[in-house]
């Protein structure tokens, strides 16, 4: 993690309130230092096992958490997962070591709306940060290769073709959720495709009732697991 963008100046606006789950102290204590001082970004606590970052998360209501996925009592897929189903309206941007197979969809699919590697520098982190708490999904570049690249090898595999695995999603549907998996916002899908919110908001709700998704994460999985073209 590298230099700050720089130290927070006077403004009107509430600061995104920030919880930090990290079980190594070290790691902790330089987040706490390094994400207290973005701009418009304030961190509001911080805990070092997932079982801790579920009860704070309930009782600060933070507008992210900060979540590391290797940590005793509560792994962060599962704190991810019960933060999710208890406080939808708080978001969770995972902050991993590597970004391994094993532990990146099922972030995904726990609810999680960012995933970055700790050798993010403090703007990607601000980035993140910013984009999660306005509603849209936020992946490291390596970690949207690596998602393409394992859409491409099981097809090279052989597995189902991915219309017949959506075919009930409509054309219009299928493109909003290929914009949800590039990170776009609600308003910024609707820039894109011309149309109204409103319209945008219908659409998003029929993907996530037709796919079985709650959230805009587990949209992202979706759209990666079922080999759509999210490039």
């Amino acid at each position: 993690m590298s230099g700050a963008p720089g130290s927070r100046g006077a403004s009107s606006v509430r600061p995104v309130r920030v919880l930090i789950a990290d079980d190594q102290r070290v790691v902790r204590d330089g987040l706490m230092l390094v994400v207290g001082l973005l701009e418009g970004i304030e961190v509001v606590g911080a805990v070092s096992d997932g079982a801790q970052a579920v009860t704070l998360a309930a009782s600060l209501r933070p507008d992210v958490v900060l979540m590391d996925l290797h940590m005793p009592v509560l792994d962060g897929i599962q704190a991810t997962r019960r933060i999710r189903a208890e406080q939808p309206e708080t978001q969770v941007l995972v902050l991993s070591t590597y970004a391994e197979d094993s532990e990146l969809l099922p972030a995904l699919e726990a609810g999680a709306l960012g995933y970055l590697t700790k050798d993010a520098s403090a703007e990607d982190i601000h980035r993140a940060l910013m984009d999660v708490t306005q509603g849209r999904t936020h992946l490291d570049p390596e970690i949207q290769q690596r998602l393409a690249a394992d859409a491409v090898t099981r097809r090279a595999r052989g597995t189902p073709d991915d219309r017949t695995q959506h075919s009930n999603l409509t054309a219009r549907e299928i493109e909003v959720l290929q914009l949800i998996a590039r990170g776009l916002s609600n308003t910024e899908i609707a820039g894109t495709l011309v149309l109204s919110n409103a319209t945008v908001k219908t659409h998003v709700n029929h993907i996530f009732a037709k796919t079985g998704v709650r959230d805009r994460g587990q949209a992202v999985r979706y759209a990666y697991q079922h080999e759509l073209d999210t490039q």
